[in-house]
């Protein structure tokens, strides 16, 4: 007997796999007639102490991200998931899906992508190794 999920979290960032994870959710969340909530993190990490600074240039940014993730929760209704939410949040991918996205959302299954996007944490040890390590639900890592 095949499990199914009521609610799948998955995460963004442009990455190959990610964008593979994105579509692996939503055949998950369509076979499992399932909410897809889509999230992705701003990371302060790549603002420098002025940006950082300055709640304008975060708040633009922020709104940017929303802009952005807005065409994934597009693209999942026009492929048929029937409840799609959306969701950007500020912080460390990994540590902020954990302890902050995933109490919010309360989802079943976690998907992400094995690598980031960008950046020297990508060689430096996994967003996704972390998330599998300490999320308290299932995660799936997609390559």
């Amino acid at each position: 007997m095949a499990t199914t999920f009521k609610r799948i979290l998955v995460g963004v960032d442009d990455s190959a796999d990610a964008l593979l994870a994105f579509n692996y959710a939503i055949h998950q969340a369509k076979r499992d007639d399932a909410e897809l909530v889509i999230v992705s993190v701003l990371e302060s990490d790549d603002m420098n102490v002025y940006q950082a600074l300055d709640s304008d240039y975060i708040h633009g940014e922020h709104r940017e991200l929303e802009r952005h993730v807005a065409k994934y929760q597009k693209q999942a209704e026009d492929a048929g998931v029937q409840q799609v939410k959306m969701l950007v949040a500020e912080g460390d991918p990994g540590e902020t899906i954990v302890k902050d996205v995933i109490p919010h959302v309360k989802p079943d299954l976690l998907i992400v992508g094995s690598e980031a996007k960008k950046g020297a944490r990508r060689h430096f040890g996994s967003q996704a190794a972390y998330m599998a390590k300490y999320s308290p639900i299932s995660v799936l890592v997609i390559r």
